[in-house]
């Protein structure tokens, strides 16, 4: 046998023939040249790196060019890291070009692998961080490992302006930032891209409000966010979930709208007054976390004593008035003035300040008695020494506009007659013979006391008739406020 037949052919011991090396070489796979075709992607070798191109080995009977358009993604750090020897994924654009090379594209490949990763992502729902290039009109940019992604000005919470210039300034201000983003809408053929910040973080939220509904506990107090305000109450957030503090649970004073004493972004404390971890709602409270104001009306008020107050609310009955935080009065008709008037509206308004009397003080029950005109018939001495120098003034005011509504209402004044026929007949009396009055002091204290007793009961039945009247007026309102609130 000759050394040519030993070298291409072996065999066993017992003659059987085998493969020659030559056959072994031509049925390895990993010898075989790829025929490539555009749209495929593979990883290429790293043979040269110059200035307009990169030269890689792909596998095929001849090397992949990248033109120096095809890998523009590729950043200044990037494109120095590039080595000999080093793998990259390749595009391929052009199975062969005139000179017999292949053109392929870093830029694509990237591109490709990104909407691949990104319908996995959609697919499995998840999501995904991306960095703001750059705005338009309707929303912000972002580049995803060389896919451009539209986020609408709709689906970005931090975007609230509700005017144009007021959009494009925060959107110009979310350059260069990282955000979370769901995939809701993707379509690799015609190259879109939509996704939104607001469905990703209301996802994250859902998760943060399942375990803070688990650690929360009733009657803890939170430091909060204000997050959103409606006309039944406002939104806090507690740390990644939002409770709602009911306008009955705002303060301790009469609120008509949350706006009237909060502001979105506000920080507050709040008051757990409820969970429900069914249907996953926290109910709050922020005047629970201060002090009950009626608690201390006893010994901060006394009956007879000179206030100012407030007129916060007007009903058939009265006028409520607000003399400090959560300390309401009522002003019953009776007691608004001497003239006799059909409702509150015809002499004071919402709003107007006022310097009343306190003529009934009753903590249990949170109820106190106002009254104006006995207030405006105070003797200055004492108007002076109860509010400070600029009592007079305000008393005058305060008259002054009760009297221009009187007129303006065409309201007559009390009975001038009846007045002056009681003087008239005072000063008769007198002035028959002073001498011949037979009473005794006693006898005429006596009288004096009667006649108090006598006019107190009227006023004593008026006055449960204005707690009465409150109270169902109290229960109105409320009954409102929880329909509003359902």
């Amino acid at each position: 046998m000759s050394s040519t037949d030993v070298g291409l052919r072996t065999g066993t011991g017992d003659g059987a023939p085998t493969q020659s090396l030559m056959e072994k070489y031509l049925n390895d796979p990993s010898h075989d040249y790829r025929t490539l075709k555009y749209g495929d992607v593979m990883d290429g070798v790293i043979m040269r790196v110059d200035r307009d191109e990169i030269l890689v080995d792909i596998g095929s009977k001849s090397e992949g060019v990248v033109p120096s358009k095809e890998f523009s993604s590729l950043t200044s750090a990037e494109k120095q890291a590039l080595t000999v020897g080093d793998t990259v994924l390749v595009f391929v654009v052009q199975p062969e070009n005139q000179e017999g090379h292949a053109t392929v594209s870093i830029d694509r490949a990237r591109q490709e692998k990104s909407w691949r990763r990104l319908q996995e992502i959609y697919d499995e729902n998840g999501v995904i961080e991306a960095e703001v290039v750059n705005y338009n009109k309707g929303g912000l940019l972002v580049n995803l490992d060389g896919v451009r992604g539209f986020v609408p000005a709709s689906q970005v919470t931090e975007i609230r302006g509700s005017d144009e210039l007021g959009k494009q300034a925060e959107m110009a201000k979310l350059i260069g930032t990282s955000l979370p983003l769901k995939v809701i809408e993707i379509n690799r053929h015609r190259n879109r891209l939509i996704l939104s910040e607001r469905q990703a973080m209301q996802e994250k939220r859902d998760e943060m409000k399942d375990q803070l509904i688990k650690e929360l506990k009733e009657g803890e107090v939170r430091r909060g966010r204000v997050s959103s305000i409606c006309d039944f109450g406002a939104f806090v957030d507690i740390g990644g979930a939002d409770g709602l503090v009911h306008l009955s649970e705002l303060s301790w004073s009469r609120v008509r709208h949350p706006s009237e004493i909060l502001k979105i972004g506000e920080e507050v404390d709040v008051y757990v007054l409820g969970i429900n971890p069914q249907e996953k709602k926290i109910a709050l409270s922020i005047k629970r976390t201060q002090a009950e104001p009626w608690s201390r009306v006893a010994n901060a008020y006394d009956v007879g004593q000179l206030v100012r107050g407030t007129v916060t609310q007007l009903a058939n009955f009265g006028a409520f008035a607000r003399i400090e935080d959560g300390i309401e009065g009522l002003i019953h008709v009776s007691e608004l003035t001497d003239e006799r008037i059909a409702h509150p509206k015809q002499v004071v308004e919402e709003g107007q300040d006022l310097i009343l009397r306190i003529i009934r003080i009753d903590p249990e029950r949170r109820r106190m008695g106002l009254s104006l005109r006995r207030a405006l018939d105070t003797p200055n001495d004492e108007l002076l020494a109860a509010l400070g120098e600029t009592a007079l003034e305000e008393r005058d005011r305060i008259a002054a506009e009760i009297a221009a509504a009187i007129e303006r209402e065409g309201i007559e004044p009390a009975d001038e007659d009846e007045d002056s026929s009681d003087d008239s007949s005072d000063d008769e009396s007198t002035s028959e013979d002073t001498s011949s009055d037979d009473s005794t002091p006693d006898e005429d204290a006596g009288e004096e006391s009667k006649s108090e007793e006598t006019a107190e009961e009227p006023a004593a039945e008026a006055a449960e008739e204005v707690e009465e009247a409150a109270e169902e007026a109290a229960t109105e309102e409320k009954a409102a406020e929880e329909e509003a609130a359902s």
